[in-house]
């Protein structure tokens, strides 16, 4: 880690970094880590190798003390998947491939998504006889309307990097050997935010997903209340009058 900036990489490369119980265990660690430590303001989530994630390890679910699906879900997938949605710090996902199945769901979890132009997304579930997991039937019809999801989620076709920025799904596409840097660029002006700030807009933004106008205008109140009170804001301010850049520190 540095500059306040935490890269977690998924690193199985040569299986296209699909999705195994041990890798998705040390990945609900690494986001746990991620939370505790005051230090870390960024997580960027990336893949190595030509893949962000194929999703499943298929072989693991032929071994034959495989968990039963849902028990897989219960245990690793939705705490994963919960781990990066309640995290108080921006996620970029830097997509550097292909995401298929539960990777395009991880992809789908962060808060921004900056895609090379090598990326494409898949919903392949059905094509192996299930549905969409991980959070892709909550998340992805947020993300781009129903229509276009249900789509996606239909047909099992690839969406690719100019598809999905066409549609809203990534912030931007790349070229593949940039976007290291791009994603580092972001990460980096984020880190030097106000850290609180950043927490409680995006708590007031997931909320509003399931909120009434009325609700999302009281819970903005409450939590720019608390934003108010913070040294930061008033950092913010002193900086603001004295035309030079805030530090600030997260008090």
């Amino acid at each position: 880690m540095a500059e306040g900036i935490a890269t977690i990489t998924l690193d199985r490369p040569d299986a296209l970094n699909a999705l195994t119980v041990p890798l998705k265990e040390a990945l609900i660690d690494a986001f746990g880590r991620a939370a505790k430590d005051p230090a870390v303001r960024v997580v960027i989530l990336t893949g190595e190798g030509r893949a962000f994630s194929a999703g499943q390890d298929l072989r693991e679910r032929l071994a034959a003390d495989a968990a039963p699906l849902e028990v897989e879900l219960r245990e690793r997938y939705n705490p994963l998947i919960l781990a990066m949605w309640h995290l108080d710090k921006p996620i970029i996902g830097a997509i550097n491939g292909v995401a298929a199945g539960a990777g395009a769901s991880l992809a789908f979890a962060c808060d921004i998504r900056i895609a090379s132009d090598a990326a494409s997304f898949i919903l392949a579930f059905g094509r192996v006889g299930l549905i969409p997991d991980s959070g892709a039937t909550w998340l992805l019809p947020r993300l781009v309307g129903l229509a276009k999801a249900t789509e996606l989620a239909l047909t099992t076709e690839p969406l690719s990097a100019v598809g999905a920025d066409r549609i809203g799904l990534v912030s931007r596409v790349v070229p593949a050997e940039a976007l290291a840097g791009e994603a580092r660029a972001l990460a980096t002006r984020l880190a030097a935010a106000a850290p609180r700030a950043l927490a409680l807009t995006k708590q007031a933004l997931r909320r509003s997903l399931e909120a009434g106008l009325e609700a999302a205008l009281e819970h903005e109140a409450q939590l720019q209340g608390e934003a108010g009170a913070t040294q930061d804001h008033a950092e913010g301010l002193r900086a603001f009058i004295d035309k030079r850049p805030p530090r600030f520190r997260g008090e």
